[in-house]
């Protein structure tokens, strides 16, 4: 075993057992005490899982499914998916019905291991709809008893199998092991779907492996590191982090007992290495100055005198002790960011005042950027030149970047090539043919390479937009903005073909609730606070402040508050948070029209369906703010 390539995660986790067999691999909490898995516990988990998939006949060319909330057993799951040869396909924990069963049966998943009831509730409510699920392994027990269906089995039971062919086989688990190889697809990742339903990248192992350790090369970790696991682990960045690198660097991966106790669990842990999503960073910030609103005066003028210390300082390339001393020792302690030597942002942009608001707190904080079929990130900022407009430089030479059809001002299409790139899309050879151009993969990304070398990305190719009057903007750039604001939760911008810019604004419900709590503004519901005259003041004042630092062609001239949230339950966002414009342009065409009519006021009577399966009437009347009363052009169609 010791001379074979390191090419596989079964191999990883066999070395590491070897060599450090006590060192700490993973930690989870349960009932409010962190539970330590060494890497000999851990592989021997991974083998009995292993061996009870092979018992049950799952091996090369099948597909196991994995749905549930970021658990040890997910991960020594999928670990073992590989060691029988098979391929893993993580599933959303939230994802709905209709998303599971086209998954399921696109993939033709044979078994999934599914955490608990919930989870069960889900893939029997599919009945016939998915004929390949033989298999559903469940781990967690509680309320199981009332269920009768033979395809339902406990982990013990499943691991029993295991153990019986172990006994019959001396030696098979290790053998399975020496069998993996890199060059074989172990991984099926869904991309992110902003168009359609997602498509499944095939993954080697070993390109995995060899991605992350340039990802490494870049930003070392070891085994001193601490890692908090709170991102899907569906998702390409966190297959890269407690796959790729973890099994490579050693460093430990901690798991949270309850979504609902993720931060006080991530402070306790406070890990020395975070990665985040956009939206996270975002709500982040919101919630920092959400709380400033219940604090004393004296706290809020030293907030705001250290915030303005520090952003001068930033603005000048250096660090402030006195803001450190007044504001933001306290403040990255309060987070569980005070052992931070590494943090990191992808999967969609960033905006830059929420960056700065991070890097001024002296947030070690670096944009990523890639894709899934580029398995990941692909390029980060030195952690000496960090810009927030740019998405820093390559790993290193082995990736090829490129600019293709650039206009005068060199914004194109980002293209890109790496050795280790995925290996095309599962049973979709057509879409494989379409994106992959000589070995380039066509990122639909539009941006351009700046004077020093950075990538700069502007926004989605197709979502790029132009005014009637030719003013090309970047929807996604002007959302960002908007969403420094603690008020604002999500936002859409107009105005492609149309004479100027307007906006659908989602409140950030917590917060706004708080506010109008604080200002004795009585309300019920998310639909009745959204309608708000004093709420429409407010966020009045948020577009305002936007607009100031906006060109005058890109200010936004009309908006209104949605009376609903955003949700990806509704197939208007991606499961990364990312904007599905067509389904925004579709559900939501009427309104929009309205709102280039130049009417006043917009009736609704819709019905709207929760995720229990139960159904609200709303029927409400969304006020249109005029920021430019007189001007004309409301008509223009949009093209």
């Amino acid at each position: 075993m010791t001379d074979a390539p390191l090419d596989t995660f079964p191999k990883l986790v066999a070395r590491n057992a070897a060599q450090w067999p006590d060192a700490v691999a993973l930690r989870e909490k349960d009932f409010g005490i962190w539970r330590e898995i060494s890497w000999a516990g851990f592989h021997a988990r991974v083998r009995d899982l292993a061996l009870a998939l092979r018992a049950l006949g799952i091996g090369p060319g099948a597909v196991v499914g994995l749905i549930g909330d970021n658990r040890p057993d997910w991960v020594a799951g999928e670990i073992a998916t590989h060691a029988a040869g098979a391929m893993s396909l993580g599933l959303y924990r939230d994802a709905l019905d209709e998303e599971v069963a086209y998954l399921i049966d696109h993939a033709g998943i044979a078994l999934v291991l599914a955490e608990d009831e919930e989870q069960v509730d889900k893939l029997l409510a599919l009945g016939d709809r998915i004929p390949s699920l033989r298999h559903i392994v469940y781990t967690d027990p509680r309320g199981m008893r009332k269920y009768d269906d033979p395809r339902l089995l406990p982990v013990e039971a499943f691991i029993a199998g295991g153990a019986a062919l172990e006994a019959a086989e001396p030696g098979l688990y290790d053998r399975m092991v020496a069998a993996t190889r890199g060059d074989d697809v172990a991984v099926l990742c869904t991309t992110s779907g902003t168009t359609a339903h997602p498509k499944l990248a095939m993954l080697s192992a070993g390109s995995l492996i060899r991605h992350s350790a340039s990802y490494l090369a870049v930003d070392p970790k070891g085994p001193k590191d601490e890692y908090v696991s709170v991102l899907p682990l569906s998702w390409i960045m966190e297959q890269v982090y407690v796959f790729g690198k973890a099994l490579q660097c050693r460093m430990v991966v901690n798991f949270v007992e309850e979504q609902s106790t993720t931060w006080a669990d991530f402070r306790e842990i406070g890990p020395s290495f975070v990665l985040l999503a956009p939206r996270v960073w975002e709500g982040l910030a919101a919630d920092v100055r959400s709380r400033m609103m219940d604090a004393s005066v004296l706290k809020r003028r030293l907030f705001d005198l250290g915030m303005k210390i520090g952003l001068k300082a930033l603005d000048r390339k250096r660090k402030s002790p006195l803001s450190k001393l007044l504001l933001f020792a306290a403040l990255r302690d309060r987070l569980g960011f005070s052992r931070l030597r590494s943090a990191a942002t992808g999967g969609a942009a960033l905006g830059p005042d929420t960056f700065r608001f991070f890097l001024a707190m002296g947030v070690p904080l670096r944009q990523l950027y890639g894709q899934t079929e580029l398995l990941g990130a692909y390029t980060i900022h030195a952690a000496d030149d960090v810009d927030f407009d740019t998405v820093g430089v390559a790993f290193d030479e082995t990736v090829e970047l490129r600019i293709d059809a650039p206009d005068p001002n060199g914004v194109g299409e980002i293209v890109t090539r790496h050795p280790n790139m995925f290996l095309g899309y599962y049973r979709n050879e057509a879409a494989s043919t379409a994106d992959l151009r000589d070995g380039w993969l066509a990122t639909g990304d539009a941006g351009y390479v700046d004077a020093r070398g950075h990538l700069v990305v502007i926004d989605r190719l197709k979502d790029l937009a132009v005014t009637s009057g030719g003013d090309r903007f970047s929807p996604q750039h002007i959302e960002n903005k908007l969403k420094f604001s603690p008020f604002v939760g999500e936002a859409v911008i107009l105005g492609h073909g149309r004479l100027d810019l307007a906006a659908i604004i989602c409140i950030r419900f917590p917060i706004v609730s708080k506010w109008a709590e604080k200002k004795r503004i009585s309300f019920t519901t998310y639909t009745d606070l959204s309608g708000r005259d004093e709420v429409y003041a407010l966020l009045r004042r948020e577009v305002e402040t936007v607009n100031a630092g906006l060109p005058e062609a890109q200010r936004i001239r009309r908006f209104l508050l949605l009376y609903k949230e955003l949700d990806a339950d509704d197939g208007e966002l991606t499961r990364t948070r990312k904007v599905r414009r067509g389904v925004i342009g579709e559900k939501y065409g009427d309104i929009i029209d309205a709102v280039y009519r130049g009417d006043p006021a917009i009736p609704v009577d819709t019905t709207i369906a929760f995720q229990d399966g139960t159904k609200q009437r709303i029927r409400t009347t969304l006020k249109v703010v005029d920021l430019a009363p007189g001007r004309p052009g409301q008509r223009h169609a949009a093209e």
